[in-house]
């Protein structure tokens, strides 16, 4: 029933009723001076004009405020003139106002009552005017049908005009107040992506960089006894290993403590998974070194790549096969039983889709009673990965032995 205003906002309502206040006042003493008001005495005359005055001035002043009482205040003065006899004046025009915020800024309820009284007040206005005999001289007749008619319609046209208007600026108003929501729904969904990106990346770093230090780790305590050399290599790629996941969680950290900017769009998945520029991300070139830790960690890998593709894939396919490579090795480390794990990718000129395609495969036998889960966090990832690129990932284990396979699409010729 009440609204929040800002000062300004109520500066500017109750600047409007005192200047109203101040044009109708002296035609409302006139208009005590003349007709019925007359007889009643000049004060009593005079008082009951500047109270009809104020009673309009204040539906002005409350207008935004309260729509309801403004509304009220219309019709309490309208029925004062009324019961007085009085003709329309311009204080009258206060009405409008009324009107207007109803259908602006009324709830559901005080926006149709706007609309009611519209039709409702045409009627009585000229109900008033030509079935009275104070203005018509004799009442409604035959003769003066028509033009009652015409009065019916121009009052009803002015008075739905201003409910209209407010009716119109109800609707900018919601649609702005909806395309606002919007854009925050879009940038905390944005901001929500963001956090996803980063946590998978946090997963396939720390899991992948935690794997080959532990595999180095048992090797360089078996090894120590026997050949101090093996366990200072094996020392060797614990500590770079280490130097370079912990240099990739600083960026990831960095990122997570950057305020999140308001977004109008949500990212592609290119932008998505490329995340910063100023940020380094893996791509094919660096394969050989994501074998050379498994290596390092004493698992046999075999490595099958069929012709390389002419075209150069784009950053975020890259990166989708180094990540979804990275978690399914890391998935050997710790759950295979140490023997060979095999690596296939194969460019393919044509796919499901008719564009060309990498098609990857991971295979390795699983330890006794180890089974990776499919609602793990890498296996997740991995999917989540093939699925930004317009690929599928699928992972499956039978007779002890783990597959993870998939096809990425590049787009380009093979």
């Amino acid at each position: 029933m009440f609204r929040s205003l800002q000062r300004h906002q109520i500066v500017v309502d109750v600047a409007i009723a005192a200047v109203f206040f101040a044009l109708v006042l002296p035609v409302e003493l006139m208009v005590a001076q003349t007709g019925t008001m007359s007889v009643l005495g000049a004060p009593v005359a005079a008082f009951i004009a500047v109270a009809i005055a104020l009673v309009f001035s204040a539906a002005l002043a409350i207008r935004r405020w309260s729509p309801p009482f403004a509304l009220t205040l219309a019709w309490a003065g309208a029925v004062v003139q009324m019961s007085l006899g009085r003709p329309p004046t311009a204080a009258d025009l206060a009405i409008f106002g009324a009107l207007y915020v109803t259908a602006a800024y009324g709830t559901a309820r005080v926006y149709w009552a706007g609309f009611a009284s519209a039709l409702l007040g045409s009627l009585v206005i000229t109900a008033y005017l030509f079935a009275g005999p104070t203005f018509t001289g004799g009442g409604l007749s035959l003769s003066s049908l028509p033009l009652a008619v015409a009065v019916l319609i121009a009052a009803a046209f002015a008075l739905l005009l201003a409910w209209t208007v407010g009716a119109l600026v109800r609707a900018a108003l919601r649609a702005r107040d909806i395309r606002a929501a919007q854009m925050r729904a879009e940038a905390e969904a944005a901001a929500e992506q963001e956090r996803v990106r980063i946590a998978r990346d946090m997963h396939d770093v720390v899991a992948h960089s935690l794997a080959v230090v532990i595999a180095q780790a048992d090797g360089a305590r078996y090894a120590a006894p026997a050949d101090l050399a093996a366990a200072t290599d094996a020392l060797g790629t614990i500590s770079a290993t280490a130097r370079a996941a912990l240099a990739d969680v600083r960026v990831l950290l960095t990122q997570l403590r950057r305020p999140s900017s308001p977004s109008t769009r949500q990212p592609s998945a290119g932008e998505w998974e490329r995340g910063h520029a100023d940020r380094p991300q893996p791509t094919l070139a660096d394969l050989e070194e994501l074998y050379a830790q498994v290596r390092n960690a004493g698992v046999e890998l075999r490595v099958d790549v069929g012709p390389a593709p002419t075209v150069e894939p784009s950053a975020a396919v890259q990166l989708a096969l180094y990540r979804i490579l990275q978690e399914a090795l890391t998935n050997a480390l710790r759950h295979g039983d140490g023997g060979p794990v095999s690596v296939r990718l194969a460019w393919l000129p044509t796919v499901h889709e008719g564009g060309a395609g990498v098609e990857v495969e991971v295979r390795n036998r699983l330890r006794p009673g180890e089974q990776p889960t499919e609602s793990g966090h890498g296996l997740i990832g991995m999917g989540e990965r093939a699925g930004l690129v317009g690929g599928w990932l699928g992972a499956s284990g039978h007779d002890g032995e783990f597959t993870v396979s998939g096809i990425l699409p590049t787009g380009g010729g093979a």
